[in-house]
């Protein structure tokens, strides 16, 4: 095994090696909307969610889900005519005396008539819901999946940039908006259009055009009246979503250094630093839960006048004896009937709007390409000696602060060097070349005499261990932790991996030794007993080429 402790090869060079210090760069991730393209490609993504080329059986309940929702269109529009009937059957013409058909059979029909229209309509949506609900959790499941393994897939750099806490945000938002998008789009959307077109084909057939005309002027209004103050609102939204992660980013980055602040006493501080975060959201929020209510008196003013006016022509139309008492209940019915889920289009409709808001970040981070590619025919790494040679490497994270300057040096077969230096002067930068996290400016680093630019980078990663100097563990099991080395490993060799690295007898002492958790990072250890563990993880690897980072 080849062991190399990297530290300074050129002490002159005393530049910091750690890019989240230098002059940050927006990514795609936080760089502002780019506001109604964007919209519209996520909201082509959605075919691909909504109907699974892989997934016949969620088809099929997409099929299914769509049939339930036009019947039960088909019953809602059917109930206005009952209600017609019934009052016109009892209110007889000429003040004739109602008999008992009138009085007793018709409004049981009715009734019944109206029960089963009303079982349907319920019934036909509760059974769409369910048979939809896998598709849109599947749905979530896939974005999801795609978003974390990208996320894994992006370099060193990225994650050194990014905040966890913002990061996590964005997901959680983005995940939920698929959901929300495709499930809305589907059976709120869709179901109104249906609607309203019918509404305006019955009231132009059975009554004049005029209702349909005043109907349809409605619906275009208030639908434009929506679509222009949301589109304004949606800059509130934005504004709001970004301190919400502002915020959340400022909490978990406070709350995972606690012990530094404790040290420092600093609480006042970091609470004042969290409210000014809280105030920008505080800001963003009023304004946007104002404008909301500008919004709704808008919608509401459009809606009501609307009614008044058809309303008014269906009275002239009865006291013209154009229209009988039934055709006034049923116009009423109609307008009650396609109003009430028109006013929960305008909210549908806010909600899709703020849902693309928050996916807008998600596909950002989509959008950012991995910096470290593999060609298409790279080769994985040979290791039989393990020597890895610097040739003539200059490298920095800015271009004009270059940390290493035409560095050579070869570690031979079974040997061990150790490189030292001041902090900051490179030792860390040279064992992220040598998993190739970044790539050199100029030069090669060479394992057994292969570019590793040139092979896979996950042979490349398999091949080499390392002990770093920030031991960061998972919020798991010790035993979890150390297996991590190499997953699929048994009891017994994690154990063995334990006792190589002098942990084994800590981890006897503990009431449930290997099952005990570390905590987030592995706070709940001491820096050596972490240290310790993070040994035992490496030699579990087994690994031809070993680094130790400051490792004591």
């Amino acid at each position: 095994m080849t062991q190399s402790t990297t530290a300074e090869p050129d002490s002159t060079q005393k530049q910091d090696d750690n890019p989240a210090e230098n002059k940050r760069k927006p990514t795609a991730a936080g760089a502002e909307s780019s506001g109604t393209g964007q919209e519209r490609s996520i909201l082509a993504t959605l075919p691909a969610y909504l109907w699974p080329t892989d997934r016949p059986d969620l088809k099929w309940r997409v099929v299914v889900s769509m049939v339930c929702l036009l019947a039960a269109k088909l019953a809602s529009v059917s109930v206005p005519f009952f209600y017609r009937e019934a009052v016109n059957r009892l209110a007889p013409p000429d003040g004739a005396s109602a008999g008992v058909e009138i009085l007793v059979v018709v409004p049981v029909l009715v009734v019944v008539a109206y029960g089963l229209s009303r079982v349907m309509m319920q019934g036909l949506g509760q059974l769409r819901d369910g048979l939809f609900a896998k598709v849109g959790q599947h749905a979530l499941r896939s974005l999801a999946l795609k978003t974390f393994r990208h996320i894994h897939e992006l370099s060193l750099q990225f994650h050194l940039e990014r905040h966890t806490g913002g990061l996590s945000r964005v997901i959680e938002r983005g995940t939920k908006g698929i959901d929300f998008l495709l499930r809305y789009t589907l059976f709120s959307i869709g179901p109104i259009i249906i609607e309203v077109v019918l509404v305006a084909a019955i009231l132009h057939t059975l009554f004049d055009y005029r209702y349909a005309l005043v109907t349809l002027v409605t619906v275009v209004a208030y639908i434009s009246f929506t679509l222009v103050v949301t589109e304004w609102r949606t800059g509130h939204r934005r504004r709001m979503n970004d301190s919400d992660s502002q915020a959340n980013t400022h909490a978990i980055d406070s709350l995972l250094n606690y012990e530094t602040v404790k040290y420092f006493g600093t609480e006042e501080h970091e609470a004042e630093r969290y409210d000014r975060s809280m105030e920008r959201y505080e800001k963003a929020a009023v304004a946007t839960q104002v404008s909301l209510a500008l919004l709704n008196s808008g919608q509401e003013l459009i809606l009501s006048a609307g009614l008044v006016v058809v309303m008014l022509m269906a009275g002239f139309g009865v006291a013209d004896g154009a229209l009988s008492v039934g055709d006034f209940v049923l116009v009423n019915t109609f307008m009650i009937q396609l109003f009430t889920p028109l006013n929960w289009l305008g909210s549908v409709y806010r909600d899709i709007r703020q849902s693309l808001v928050d996916m807008e970040n998600m596909f950002d981070l989509l959008a950012v390409k991995q910096k470290i590619n593999d060609s298409p025919d790279a080769p994985p790494l040979q290791v039989s000696d393990g020597v890895v040679e610097f040739r003539n490497v200059s490298f920095g994270y800015d271009p004009q602060r270059p940390i290493l300057r035409d560095v050579s040096f070869t570690v031979p077969k079974n040997s061990t060097v150790a490189l030292i230096g001041p902090s900051g002067a490179g030792k860390s930068t040279i064992g992220r070349l040598l998993f190739r996290f970044y790539d050199v400016d100029d030069g090669a680093v060479l394992i057994d005499g292969q570019n590793i630019a040139e092979v896979n980078q996950e042979s490349l990663r398999h091949a080499i261990g390392i002990v770093p100097q920030d031991t960061v563990l998972f919020n798991d099991t010790i035993g979890y932790n150390i297996g991590y080395g190499r997953l699929g490993a048994n009891e017994d060799e994690v154990a063995e991996a334990a006792r190589l690295a002098q942990v084994d007898g800590f981890i006897s002492r503990l009431p449930e030794q290997y099952q005990t958790r570390v905590g987030e990072r592995g706070l709940k250890l001491s820096g050596g007993e972490k240290q310790r563990v993070a040994i035992a993880r490496t030699l579990l690897k087994d690994p031809p080429i070993l680094l130790l980072d400051e490792a004591t």
